[in-house]
């Protein structure tokens, strides 16, 4: 006796619209317009056209701005990622813009590598509002 032979079956891409439906995109769309900004949510979007600066700060794959407060060992920390560019000319701008706003010195560390800012303190809202202001 020899085996079945495999099973019989059918292509149809008549159905292939129901199984599209269940895959994922393939980039995330477009922010939709809102009639006012900043959202409930806080969000802002970019500027028209990016400014004039030796630096660059990208957003995030979902259009959020890349500052991220966190904890480390008792200490409080904020994090600027996705910087572009002259990295020390970004940290000279933010240390006089805190500076201004009565911040006391603020210690900073600086990844050329990764393009990161780390500054000790929770100053999120803050560096948000700056970036905002500038046009990122």
């Amino acid at each position: 006796q020899t085996p079945p032979g495999p099973p019989r079956y059918e292509e149809s891409t008549a159905e292939f619209a129901l199984v599209e439906r269940l895959l994922p995109p393939s980039r995330v769309p477009e922010p939709p317009a809102h009639p006012k900004y900043p959202t409930p949510s806080g969000w802002s979007p970019p500027a028209g056209s990016p400014p004039e600066l030796p630096y660059f700060v990208r957003r995030s794959r979902m259009h959020n701005l890349p500052v991220y407060e966190g904890q480390r060992q008792g200490r409080r920390l904020t994090a600027l990622r996705r910087i572009h560019g002259d990295i020390w000319a970004l940290e000279r701008d933010l240390r006089a813009f805190l500076g201004s706003l009565g911040v006391p010195e603020v210690q900073a560390q600086v990844n050329e590598v990764t393009g990161t800012l780390r500054l000790r303190g929770h100053c999120g809202p803050q560096v948000r509002r700056w970036l905002l202001q500038r046009g990122f």
